[in-house]
């Protein structure tokens, strides 16, 4: 069975709760090549083995089971922060374009400015 890895799907929901609901449940479900949703074994295996290869770099006692899945936590929740990023993006990036001073081609290319402010 082969799970995409990088790719996310954008939820077609419209809610704020339901968008936010659905990107950070990426991280436990994911959808195969079917379509369907499936566990996320590759983000689970991928955080947990990076979490444990971090054994080597901390000292001899910080390197229980405890701090090990403490880390793994904070990959998986670091992770379903980037998927809230992802799922939101698009949206901010058209609220600010929308919201951005139009341009004036009289003007040469600047932004259009009230009589008032003009020098």
């Amino acid at each position: 069975m082969y799970v995409r890895i990088l790719a996310i799907f954008p939820s077609h929901k419209r809610a704020l709760i339901s968008r936010v609901w659905y990107s950070t449940t990426r991280v436990v479900v994911t959808r195969n090549d079917s379509g369907d949703s499936t566990f996320n074994t590759s983000e689970f295996l991928g955080a947990l083995f990076a979490s444990s290869l971090q054994n080597a770099y901390y000292p001899r006692h910080d390197r229980n089971f405890g701090d090990t899945m403490n880390r793994f936590g904070g990959a998986l929740s670091s992770d379903a922060m980037g998927y809230l990023l992802l799922e939101f993006t698009p949206d901010v990036k058209h609220f600010f374009r929308k919201h951005s001073p139009k341009k004036n081609l009289e003007d040469g290319g600047e932004a259009s400015h009230p009589s008032e402010d003009k020098p």
